[in-house]
C-alpha cells in the first residue's frame, strides 16, 4: 500500500467539510515554485459553527489528534490569529489551521484562491501566489530564513505574480523595500 501523502490526508477532508479554505505556506510555495521539504501543511480556513461540526466529524479522533471543541470555539472567537493543529496519528503529519477571523489579507485572498489538481481526481484550493509571496515576505522580515527568498524567487519564475495586485499590499504591510531588495537579488 502506498504511503499517504500529507496533502491528500487533509485536503480530502477539508473538501468534505465544504467550508472555504486555502492551502498556503510551504506547500503552496512548492505547488507554485519548486520542491523542497516541509514539516507541516498550512491552511487558512473560514470556520463557522456548522463547519466546525463537520470538521469534528471528518477528522475522526481515531485517526487524528483534534483539539477539544471548546478549544476550537475559543480560537473561532478570536478576531485575529485564531489557530489550532490537526495531527494524523499514524504518520505524524500535521496541519496548522489558521482561521480567517478579521485578517484583511485572508479576506482578500480567499475569493482569489485557485483550484489545482492533486492526486487521483482531487482538486484542492490553494492561496493565490501573491498572498503566498506576501506572507513569505512577512516571515522573512521576522526571521531572515533563507527558505523564504528562495520560495519567492521560485514562485516568481515558475508561476509568476501579479505585481499590480501585489503593490498596494506591499505598501500597506510595509514590505515594499524588502520586495525591491529581494527582487533585485540574483
Amino acid at each position: 500500500m502506498p504511503a499517504p501523502d500529507e496533502l491528500s490526508l487533509f485536503a480530502r477532508r477539508l473538501e468534505e467539510i465544504g467550508a472555504p479554505y486555502m492551502v498556503t505556506g510551504a506547500t503552496a510555495a512548492i505547488l507554485y515554485g519548486q520542491p523542497r521539504v516541509t514539516n507541516d501543511l498550512d491552511v487558512v480556513l473560514s470556520l463557522n459553527d456548522p463547519a466546525r461540526a463537520a470538521l469534528l466529524r471528518v477528522f475522526a479522533e481515531t485517526e487524528f489528534y483534534v483539539p477539544p471543541e471548546s478549544v476550537i470555539r475559543a480560537e473561532q472567537a478570536r478576531s485575529h490569529r485564531g489557530h489550532f493543529n490537526l495531527i494524523h496519528h499514524e504518520t505524524g503529519y500535521k496541519a496548522d489551521i489558521y482561521l480567517v477571523g478579521t485578517d484583511v489579507l485572508h479576506a482578500w485572498a480567499m475569493p482569489l484562491r485557485r483550484r489545482l489538481s492533486w492526486g487521483d481526481g482531487l482538486e484542492i484550493a490553494v492561496a493565490p501566489p501573491e498572498y503566498v509571496v506576501l506572507r513569505k515576505l512577512e516571515y522573512y522580515r521576522e526571521g531572515r530564513s533563507s527558505k523564504h527568498p528562495a520560495d519567492i524567487r521560485a514562485i516568481r519564475e515558475i508561476t509568476g505574480v501579479d505585481e499590480k495586485a501585489l503593490a498596494p499590499w506591499l505598501e500597506r504591510m510595509d514590505l515594499t523595500e524588502l520586495w525591491q531588495e529581494l527582487s533585485s537579488a540574483p
